[in-house]
């Protein structure tokens, strides 16, 4: 045999081999070793599927335990989302409740505002300058188709006077006609003779700022007069309503009213309102300002006015260009008194050579500043010096 061929067994070299028992153990404990073998194999095999199982259950772990992590990531900025809407809605809330503060205040304040003006006495009173009232007409009213005159109807116009402020070294001058006005303004700059020297003026077209007018409708009753400064006395209200009842209750040839329909009477206030049934029955107390009034053995002397109602209309603003009215601008400082400046103005600007006609009023500020009212003429479209303050 050579080295180069392969080595044989000892089975085929003649040998056999032979197993024997180990000594002192027999067949019966052989095969229980074997089954015990056999029980540890089986409990191997069941640990190595176990082990499978485990490893499997681990992997399973490991990827629902990523899955879990990615959804509590994925949760975590659902979470910062939803904290920063949170956020974002707060502060809209918070502005939103500025805004709504606000509103509030404002809407408080317009209603201030509203109540202030819901009353027009109290609007003329406080925002409109003083003015003048001018009798438009005198109507009849009827009472509920009779043929006797019950409530007389006047009505007034009335215009606001507006304020301007004329400045120093200005002039206004108001003509009788629109046109000298007129074609003065269109010719703008004008040389004036002022104390030996020529001065450059400019003449600017009047502009008015807002004024108002209305028209005041008073309606005075035929039925009821307003008494006043009714003694307090010791008796119970009911008496005295009585007593003032049977007080005015005569005869129309005693300066009475006749029968009376009703008595209003407020004994806080020491005033009553009396109402006659005849139309035209308080036309007796015109010019009646004192009536005696008889009560517990003494006479006392009660205020009589007659009972109107006033309220507005056709009430408008109104802001115009005066037509008859120029300013004039640009006039220098000269030597010469306010009163003299103002009548050399005034002679430039009557001479038909520079342009000029009859001058209605002037008025001529050469220090400070004043303010000159200007009034709407009822029913006119022209506006004109009526003034000064």
């Amino acid at each position: 045999m050579d080295d180069a061929s392969p080595p044989l067994s000892l089975q085929d070299n003649g040998f056999s081999v032979v197993y024997n028992d180990p000594p002192g153990t027999s067949r019966e404990e052989i095969e229980n070793l074997k089954e015990e073998l056999n029980t540890w194999k089986k409990r191997v095999e069941e640990a190595e599927n176990v082990k499978l199982d485990l490893t499997l259950s681990k992997s399973t772990a490991d990827e629902e335990c990523g899955r879990a992590e990615k959804q509590l990531a994925e949760l975590k900025e659902q979470e910062k989302q939803c904290k920063d809407r949170m956020f974002s809605s707060e502060q809209e809330l918070l502005l939103l409740n500025q805004e709504n503060t606000e509103l509030k205040k404002e809407i408080e304040k317009l209603k201030e505002d509203l109540k202030e003006y819901s009353s027009q006495d109290n609007l003329i009173q406080k925002k409109v300058a003083e003015m003048k009232l001018k009798f438009s007409h005198l109507e009849e009213m009827k009472d509920e188709g009779a043929d006797v005159d019950m409530d007389t109807h006047c009505v007034f116009g009335a215009a606001t006077k507006i304020p301007f402020r004329l400045n120093q070294n200005q002039a206004l001058l108001t003509f009788e006609d629109e046109e000298v006005a007129q074609r003065l303004t269109k010719k703008s700059k004008h040389c004036v003779n002022l104390d030996n020297r020529t001065a450059n003026v400019t003449v600017k077209p009047f502009e008015l700022d807002m004024g108002f007018q209305f028209e005041l409708h008073v309606t005075v009753s035929g039925k009821k007069i307003n008494v006043s400064e009714i003694p307090e006395l010791p008796i119970p209200k009911d008496w005295m309503r009585d007593k003032l009842e049977l007080n005015f209750y005569k005869t129309e040839q005693a300066a009475g009213g006749g029968e009376i329909k009703n008595v209003t009477y407020n004994k806080g206030a020491g005033t009553a309102v009396i109402t006659f049934l005849k139309p035209g029955a308080s036309k007796n107390f015109v010019g009646c300002t004192k009536y005696p009034f008889y009560a517990e053995g003494r006479c006392f002397s009660l205020c009589v006015s007659p009972d109107f109602d006033a309220h507005l209309r056709k009430f408008q603003p109104y802001c115009r260009v005066s037509k008859k009215t120029i300013l004039l601008k640009g006039i220098p400082e000269v030597e010469e008194d306010e009163e003299s400046v103002q009548d050399m103005i005034e002679i430039h600007f009557q001479k038909p050579s520079n342009g000029g006609g009859e001058i209605e009023k002037i008025k001529f500020n050469s220090r400070g500043a004043t303010y000159v009212c200007f009034e709407e003429d009822v029913g006119s479209a022209s506006s004109e010096i009526t003034g000064n303050s």
